[in-house]
């Protein structure tokens, strides 16, 4: 497994709001390994085991947290992630509709820190057995070998129900964002997957626009020693529309669900042409 593991101690800022109390549950019943919460003014209050802090550095200086999930609207996106950035490893950020330069700040922030962000807009992580970090439903995800890396919450949920059916289980799924910039890239989670002894094979899920497939595809050449298998939505899409995430609008040849399809190919990747069809392709992959 990948990024969430036993050594994984998180908080969760914005804990108090609606989204980050229910989900604060919902992981806690997964037996993930949350810590601490943080909402400024409501320091001393707790959420069942969970202490909450005014700050990431009051929680830090009284728990051992190395991870954090943020749930905090978008206008206190950038403030939230900074603030966890500097103190600690990885960061989820769950938050949608984060303006694009507060996002590329974000980013740059991470890389002088040399944090791990997951996101923005992301449905989180799981390692299934040892905890989730994020909004999915936990029923559909089964301990096993198959990594899963999506740009889409929704895929990922069908592609692992797919595979969890078939009894093929998962080492990590991990959704990368759906927005146009975004913390963590299809290639620095291949990465960790071809690293990961619990790993033996990965599904790439993408979708059209931008080039991060295409990008994938390069680093899969000359990187990646484990089979890979993909699914690509939005093959019917019209160019100049964007499809549900901000990140998947077509812009003349580029971004096409073909032209990432192709790439994909080109470097021995097997694309299935509907989310069921990754089963028979990671069996025949193993």
């Amino acid at each position: 497994m990948i990024l969430l593991d036993e050594d994984t101690k998180c908080l969760v800022q914005g804990i108090t709001g609606n989204q980050g109390s229910f989900h604060t549950l919902e992981m806690l019943k997964y037996n993930t390994n949350i810590v601490a919460g943080v909402t400024p003014g409501k320091g001393g209050q707790s959420l069942e085991s969970v202490t909450i802090f005014n700050s990431i550095e009051e929680a830090k200086e009284n728990t051992d947290v190395n991870a954090s999930i943020i749930f905090v609207p978008s206008p206190f996106g950038k403030d939230a992630a900074f603030e966890s950035i500097k103190y600690l490893d990885l960061v989820i950020i769950i938050t949608e509709h984060i303006p694009v330069h507060d996002s590329m700040e974000i980013v740059e922030y991470a890389k002088k820190h040399n944090t791990t962000v997951i996101g923005p807009n992301t449905p989180g992580i799981i390692s299934p057995g040892v905890g989730k970090l994020g909004i999915m439903p936990t029923h559909i995800f089964k301990e096993g070998n198959v990594g899963v890396i999506s740009r889409s919450g929704t895929l990922t949920y069908e592609v692992a129900s797919q595979l969890t059916m078939n009894d093929i289980g998962q080492s990590t799924c991990v959704g990368i964002g759906g927005d146009p910039v975004i913390g963590t890239n299809y290639p620095n989670i291949l990465q960790m997957f071809e690293d990961d002894n619990d790993t033996d094979a990965i599904v790439l899920i993408g979708e059209i626009g931008g080039n991060a497939e295409e990008m994938a595809a390069e680093y899969i050449k000359d990187n990646i020693s484990k089979p890979v298998v993909s699914y690509i939505a939005g093959m019917t899409a019209p160019p100049g529309k964007r499809m549900g995430h901000a990140g998947a609008i077509i812009q003349g040849n580029s971004g096409t669900a073909q032209s990432k399809i192709n790439a994909l190919s080109d470097v021995g990747v097997k694309t299935a042409k509907m989310p069921s069809e990754i089963v028979k392709l990671i069996k025949d992959s193993l």
